[in-house]
């Protein structure tokens, strides 16, 4: 996902990856002026201009200056025709629509739908220490630190609308499905488990399973409560005790149709894991309701039309079909070669074109392996490498282990943060440091849209795939068979000139007058990516003391301690605000998992056999919300932004026009600006110091 000012973006090009950060809360720095980033892209492409020639740029420009202004004002006229007033209203909420919720609808339920794990019983109160909102990778990870602590896997529940683990692994399962992450630093605890990878990007299938090995691993198997979904919890004042009421689909059914059981469990801890990419997305598309061709989400692949497995994806049933995919985010990335492998007629519907590099994708070499994981602590060492090289950081090590287009990016150290040479920090450097981000973007941007020319033999489909925007406005995606796709006779790129289909009809898409007819259409649409509290990413309603509500606190102003744990919401614990990030989730996770563990076991250690309450100090998180918007400006390369999730389709850059203090309420919801490196050593000296200083625990 790392995100900016608010959003952080998952990792995986599953889609199920993407920040990893972004400014959808609108975090941007203070007074900003919306002149700034044009001008500090002119100068920062003239200075990689006359870098790589005195005379000549490496595309053969002569005038630096003119192209310079040339590539500007390219990149703001591709962002003005993608700019809608709608911003993300113009997207349906699949999980909240009642007439498209049947695209949400789980395709992988066993026929009987058993439902496995904790089954609830109507008017039961079940009891469980640990209640884990969310049975992903990030909640498993939560988890497993508590069990390391000396936790019992039988303390915990995972609740999970899913029918196993994996959260967007569990969902995602379509043709070419991998992540873009390497899998040595993205799949969570190989060291602990003792697994190696089968490639150097895993796929979906193997990461999966890989979650079901650590369920397995750490005892969780039987401990999820699933098909299940959380309406509102609740901290009760007298019991000191959160209360979850919870819906369980058993049986069959799904829907508005299924048996479903309502209870209430209770629990001394939540975990709020609801991960951001949950919740499917379409846009708000005229006659919808008209087309009367087969379609379904790519979260929600639809093998019994298409033919094949995700095992073996071989679509027999597509060879007499025309197909429509829309999108060309990370998703369609990887499904739209996989699709052109086997149907008679592709469509791939553009709305905005993705920056794909070089994957590389290979088999994982053991020998290597072995002599990479034969160190203690291996794992977490090759995260803090690439996340070094993925901000460009100063002081990164001398060799970069992971070696692949993520830690050769220099500027997406706009999306995640980190130190850097120039102090953003204040209103007079700002220019500079965002004209450093152009400079060290613009040589690789050029590179990759070099590369459109070099594979895509169809010269207007070429230029048509070019991404015209700085590398960090979306997610950069990496493939080594999406170009090449292009140039196979079945296959039409319809770029909507960033306006989307206009319309459907019975048989096809309309675009620009002209229907494309199509038997099937593919939504790789992405998700609703939520900007803001805990309680909202899981669409859910969370109340703490005094009955006030989270999301009425994230309202007023953002604040917590180290971005885990917030004042009168106590035992309450989640990622995602005012934390460190970057381009890897799993490391995201494991840092801030680190930290919730040690807080929630050292405080009992201090106090055993009594239960404790678990916040911080409203001076100690008033003043991490301070030293959070004093480092906000490490994000000011966001704004100008093409529309997307990353700037909630261009509505977080309105922030600049607010008035002063909802852009200070903007900046408190940002990520910290210092990058996840320094993240982890102010939270690491902290635990060291043994003070529990900012912390207030409640005995009981």
């Amino acid at each position: 996902m790392p995100s900016t000012p608010a959003v952080l973006v998952e990792s995986s090009n599953a889609v199920p990856h993407q920040p990893s950060s972004s400014t959808a809360n609108g975090a941007l720095p203070i007074g900003q002026s919306g002149d700034l980033d044009g001008q500090a892209l002119a100068n920062g492409v003239q200075e990689v201009i006359e870098q790589s020639s005195t005379d000549h740029d490496s595309n053969g420009h002569s005038d630096t200056q003119a192209y310079a202004q040339q590539v500007q004002a390219k990149y703001q006229a591709e962002r003005d025709k993608r700019m809608r007033p709608e911003f993300d209203s113009q997207f349906v909420k699949l999980h909240t629509s009642e007439k498209y919720k049947h695209f949400t609808d789980d395709p992988w339920l066993p026929e009987d739908g058993s439902v496995r794990g904790i089954r609830l019983r109507e008017n039961e109160s079940p009891h469980f220490k640990f209640v884990v909102k969310g049975a992903g990778l990030g909640g498993l990870l939560y988890a497993a630190r508590l069990v390391e602590q000396g936790y019992n896997p039988e303390d915990f529940a995972f609740i999970d609308y899913a029918g196993g683990f994996g959260g967007t692994w569990y969902w995602n399962r379509y043709p070419g499905l991998m992540c873009d992450i390497a899998s040595e630093v993205y799949l969570p605890l190989l060291e602990e488990t003792g697994y190696m990878p089968k490639h150097k990007y895993s796929y979906g299938q193997e990461i999966r399973e890989h979650a079901e090995r650590i369920a397995e691993r750490y005892g969780f198997g039987n401990r999820g409560i699933l098909r299940a979904t959380v309406g509102a919890i609740s901290w009760n004042d007298d019991s000191s005790l959160w209360e979850i009421s919870v819906s369980q689909e058993q049986g069959p059914r799904q829907g508005a149709d299924a048996n479903k059981v309502l209870a209430q469990v209770t629990g001394d801890y939540v975990i709020s894991m609801s991960g951001i990419l949950n919740y499917p997305k379409l846009p708000v598309l005229q006659g919808l309701d008209d087309f009367q061709g087969h379609q379904f989400h790519t979260s929600r692949w639809d093998y019994t039309y298409t033919g094949g497995s995700q095992e073996q994806p071989d679509m027999i049933n597509l060879k007499d079909k025309s197909v429509g995919i829309v999108g060309t985010g990370a998703t369609a990335i990887q499904t739209f070669p996989q699709i052109a492998k086997w149907a008679k007629q592709v469509y791939l519907f553009q709305r905005t074109p993705s920056s794909v590099d070089i994957r590389d994708q290979r088999p994982t070499d053991p020998i290597e392996f072995k002599r990479a994981s034969s160190k203690p602590g291996w794992q977490r060492e090759r995260m803090d490498n690439l996340a070094a090289f993925m901000m460009n950081d100063p002081n990164k090590p001398d060799v970069n282990v992971v070696d692949d287009g993520w830690s050769r990016n220099p500027s997406y150290r706009a999306l995640i943060g980190g130190p850097n040479n120039i102090d953003p920090t204040e209103p007079e450097t700002i220019a500079e440091y965002v004209k450093s981000l152009h400079a060290d973007d613009f040589a690789r941007q050029e590179r990759i849209r070099s590369r459109v020319d070099d594979i895509v033999k169809d010269s207007d489909t070429a230029q048509r795939l070019k991404a015209w925007y700085p590398g960090w406005c979306k997610r950069p995606c990496f493939h080594d068979d999406y170009l090449p796709a292009f140039n196979q006779p079945n296959v039409q790129l319809v770029d909507t000139e960033g306006r989307g289909i206009d319309r459907m009809r019975r048989n096809g898409a309309v675009v620009a007058g002209k229907e494309y007819p199509v038997d099937v259409l593919i939504w790789g649409t992405g998700y609703v990516v939520s900007s803001g509290s805990p309680s909202d990413k899981g669409s859910m309603t969370v109340r703490g003391r005094h009955g006030k509500l989270m999301s009425q606190k994230w309202e007023d102003g953002v604040a917590t301690l180290h971005g885990v744990v917030t004042r009168d919401v106590p035992n309450f614990f989640f990622p995602f605000t005012q934390c460190g990030v970057t381009g890897n989730n799993t490391h995201n996770y494991q840092a801030t998992s680190d930290h919730t563990a040690y807080l929630i076991a050292e405080a009992e250690r201090q106090h055993p056999g009594k239960k404790v309450l678990i916040e911080p100090t409203h001076e100690a998180e008033e003043a991490w919300a301070m030293r959070v918007v004093g480092n906000a400006a490490a994000f000011a390369g966001v704004e100008g932004c093409t529309p997307g999730y990353i700037n909630a389709e261009g509505k977080a850059d309105k922030i600049r026009e607010a008035p002063l203090e909802v852009q200070m309420k903007a900046a408190r919801a940002s990520p910290w600006g210092q990058g996840i490196l320094d993240y982890q050593r102010i939270t690491t000296e902290w635990r060291e110091s043994g003070s529990f200083e900012g912390v207030d625990v409640t005995v009981l």
